[in-house]
């Protein structure tokens, strides 16, 4: 058994094609309508039809997951999300964890939390560039040596 999809309830399934697409490069792999998979696996469905489907109300947006996306050019993609056509509100805007990597966390249209994250190797290799050896980045970063290691051989 592989996980396929994650479903999100939405309540405006055109609004948030068009968050995903343009905000993310998330591209429309079905649309049957009311549900929509896009790619990286992530199904829309209307509010209105899940609720017909499972027979209970739906209270979406509850904070207690979230999407995971990695980019490594943070600034450019707060210059995208600022001049977007999308009010977006953030959880914080982008802040850095005491390992290095800094992370992006807003709200989809529908309260949905997204994240977006550095690569760990790219905060690696950022630690390397600066003079950390490959000690100091595996302190710093709770990455595992050998991994480090082979990031400071551009093997990774």
């Amino acid at each position: 058994m592989k996980l396929k999809n994650i479903l999100f309830v939405v309540n405006d399934i055109e609004k948030s094609k068009e968050f995903y697409r343009s905000l993310f490069g998330l591209e429309v792999v079905s649309d049957f309508g009311q549900n929509v998979i896009l790619t990286e696996g992530l199904v829309l469905q209307e509010k209105k039809i899940w609720e017909d489907f499972i027979e209970k109300a739906v209270a979406i947006g509850g904070n207690d997951a979230e999407l995971y996306f990695e980019e490594n050019n943070i600034d450019g993609l707060l210059n995208v999300l600022d001049n977007s056509n999308f009010s977006i509100e953030y959880l914080n805007k982008c802040i850095e964890h005491d390992w290095g990597q800094r992370v992006i966390r807003m709200y989809d249209p529908d309260k949905h939390i997204i994240e977006i994250g550095e690569t760990m190797e790219y905060v690696a290799r950022k630690f390397l560039k600066s003079g950390m050896t490959v000690e100091e980045v595996t302190k710093k970063t709770r990455m595992p040596y050998s991994q480090v290691e082979l990031i400071a051989q551009n093997q990774i």
